[in-house]
């Protein structure tokens, strides 16, 4: 069982368990990682790996892991089906293609990518596969293949679910409820490490020692998901949140956090409207604010019904926006006119599967027929000539109306009221092919990781989190398997932390007349960061959204914050909240200081720009990428002495080389020697090479 003692720090009585390893957070990325690790220390002879392991999390099931997907959520892997070679550096170029990504992280995620896939296939998680046993693959956004492969509108779900089940059998603890507030760390000879965790256990917040909690941990696991409470128009769950200033404040170095992904979502409830949603063709309107005047607003933007049509098909697999499919009547100029429809004419926008799309502005009633060949082709194939788009989904994918009905909609009798939503963010703190942070024995694994650069293919991020959290599963287990800090030594180390924190929920508790409200503040935040740092950007607009960041930050620091009663955990998150939304801000303001230009999946306008067409208003010229700075990831850190960020560009890691001769292969790895980075590191080996 987990050693636990009660210390007194700052005042107050505070529990410290010491073990191992502390993962944060139950996604699929960080229940794989304390699955995995469980099993490493079993081989390499630990007795008793549940004393050493244990799980924090807000809530079992709340991440995005557990309640986000689309039509049909993909997961990219390695090619196993077809006539088509593939191997793991070409996987790994595919990964870099969009520029901003390191070759060495990419590699591992491609030799890895199989033995993650099969693995999830063997505990149950249903991908499909043909009589023979193969897992047939399909196209995504940014593949060159047929690499992507799905279990249906809840892949990540079922990720979870049978994680969650192997996870039971090793009897790992999980600390539920509990809120990760800091990231003990101590300086040595080889700079700075995790040596601990602060928390908040959210059911003891009116207690007088307000429910903190101490880990005193050789190494932390985060695995806490992406940024989706800085946006307000977004599709990840309610209070999705990863714990970016516990990160920032431990002096983790963050990469590319300018490559946010935003694609087309229904408002309530959040959902992807990628694949077989778009594929079927379904009707696109708007209307006023209170639902009347219905109009065929996409129409007028189209030359004819094939065009539009095809476009809107194109919308399954070209998914999310992307500022490259605009020009020559691409499929992302249907996300502009949606844009341009919800905030230049302040419009709402539906999408109705009951419809074809109607003929209005002079456009020819719709067919089948006029499609390009690309879309009815695959419709053909597919057996999906139903004469109605719910028809044809229902024929493609009846889960996907099942999931809609599940959560309260009937896809047969309404439509749905869509927006451009913050979807992922490929950005997030650096790594190496560890998945080890610049803070040693602090590892980030899953969205949190900065790992995809520009563009990826979708459904890669899965991939990544499984193959992260095996990697950094396997140097915890071989090379940082020891933990020798007393729990008095982390106690001393953590005390000047607890005082903080401790002063802060004070002022929450009993706040000053002039404290801001942490509801308003939130409210600001998101409202702020959907303007200026969604799709559409532009320097003069990130520029003032910072500079009344700043501000607010300022104003924070200064007077506080008025939560919910005695719940201070909420105030706290708006805090960590408004510190992340300025590292965002600075990293888009630094790259678009640069000439960084629209890349990715958003707009930068520019008085100096091109339309991306004709009919739009001067507001919308762009200007193009910067190319260039796909040879650069644009690096942030958090300086606690100025309460301000540095931002610095840096060079891709460029691919490894060496060639690998088994016998040699062997011998390394029966020392173990395999999984460190210095030769003055210990490295324990597997029981059987013992």
């Amino acid at each position: 069982m987990i050693e636990k003692k009660t210390v007194r720090l700052a005042g107050l009585e505070i529990p410290v368990y010491s073990l191992n390893t502390v993962v944060v957070g139950t996604g699929a990325a960080g229940l794989n990682c304390a699955c995995r690790l469980f099993r490493e220390m079993e081989e390499t002879g630990v007795a008793d790996p549940r004393g050493e392991i244990a799980i924090v999390t807000q809530g079992v099931g709340l991440g995005t892991s557990n309640n986000s997907g689309s039509d049909k959520q993909t997961y990219y892997k390695l090619g196993t089906h077809g006539s088509e070679p593939d191997c793991p550096v070409d996987f790994a170029q595919t990964l870099t293609a969009g520029g901003c990504a390191h070759a060495d992280v990419a590699l591992a995620e491609g030799e890895n990518s199989l033995r993650g896939f099969y693995r999830l296939a063997d505990i149950g998680v249903p991908f499909p596969h043909n009589a023979r046993g193969g897992f047939v693959g399909y196209k995504t956004d940014h593949d060159p293949r047929q690499r992507a492969t799905s279990a249906g509108p809840w892949t990540s779900r079922f990720m979870v679910q049978k994680l969650l089940v192997e996870l039971k059998r090793y009897k790992v603890e999980i600390f539920n409820r509990h809120h990760v507030l800091a990231v003990v760390t101590a300086e040595s000879n080889r700079g700075r490490e995790a040596c601990g965790l602060l928390c908040a256990d959210l059911r003891k917040q009116k207690q007088t020692d307000h429910g903190l909690v101490l880990f005193n941990c050789h190494n932390v696991v985060m695995a806490g998901g992406g940024p989706g409470d800085l946006y307000e128009i977004s599709v990840y769950p309610k209070g999705q949140m990863g714990p970016y200033a516990a990160l920032f404040e431990a002096g983790v170095e963050a990469h590319n956090l300018t490559e946010s992904q935003f694609g087309l979502a229904s408002l309530k409830p959040r959902w992807n409207l990628s694949g077989t949603y778009q594929q079927v063709i379904p009707r696109y309107f708007s209307t006023n604010a209170r639902g009347g005047d219905p109009r065929e607003f996409l129409n007028p933007w189209f030359e004819s019904m094939s065009t539009l049509a095809t476009d809107i098909f194109l919308k399954g697999y070209q998914w999310p926006f992307d500022h490259d499919k605009i020009a020559d009547y691409g499929s992302s100029l249907i996300d502009v006119v949606v844009q341009n429809e919800m905030i230049d004419r302040g419009r709402r926008v539906f999408m109705d599967l009951r419809e074809n799309p109607r003929a209005t502005g002079g456009l020819q009633p719709f067919s089948l027929d006029q499609l390009a060949p690309e879309a009815l082709t695959y419709l053909e194939k597919s057996g999906a000539t139903q004469p109605t788009p719910i028809a044809r989904l229902a024929h493609m994918n009846q889960p996907s109306i099942d999931l809609y009905k599940e959560m309260g909609v009937d896809l047969w009798k309404e439509p749905l009221e869509i927006g451009i939503c913050s979807q992922h963010c490929n950005g997030g703190f650096a790594v190496d092919s560890w998945w080890e942070s610049n803070v040693a024995r602090l590892f980030v694994v899953g969205e949190l990781a900065g790992t995809h650069g520009v563009k990826r293919p979708g459904g890669s991020a899965l991939n990544s989190g499984q193959v992260g959290s095996l990697r950094a599963a396997q140097r915890i287990a071989h090379v940082y398997w020891k933990h020798d800090l007393a729990t008095e030594d982390c106690a001393k180390l953590a005390e000047p932390i607890v005082a903080r924190f401790a002063r802060e929920i004070a002022r929450v508790k009993e706040p000053s007349s002039d404290a801001l409200s942490a509801a308003s503040v939130k409210k600001e935040i998101q409202r702020r960061m959907s303007e200026s740092a969604g799709m559409v950007r532009s320097l003069a607009g990130v520029e003032k959204a910072l500079s009344d960041a700043r501000a607010q930050w300022d104003a924070i620091r200064e007077r506080g914050l008025r939560g919910p009663g005695a719940n201070y955990v909420e105030a706290i998150k708006v805090r960590e909240l408004a510190l992340a939304q300025i590292g965002f801000l600075e990293a888009i303001k630094a790259v678009l200081e640069r000439g960084g230009g629209s890349r990715g999946s958003h707009l930068v306008t520019d008085p100096s720009g091109r339309l991306p067409h004709p009919d739009l208003g001067p507001e919308w010229k762009y200007i193009a990428e910067n190319l260039d700075l796909r040879n650069e990831i644009l690096g942030l850190v958090y300086d606690p002495a100025t309460h301000r960020f540095v931002t610095r560009a840096t060079t891709p890691n460029p691919p490894p080389g060496g060639e690998f001769w088994f016998e040699n292969t062997w011998a390394e790895y029966r020392r173990a020697t395999i999984f460190r980075k210095r030769e003055d590191e210990p490295c324990r080996p597997y029981k059987d090479y013992q």
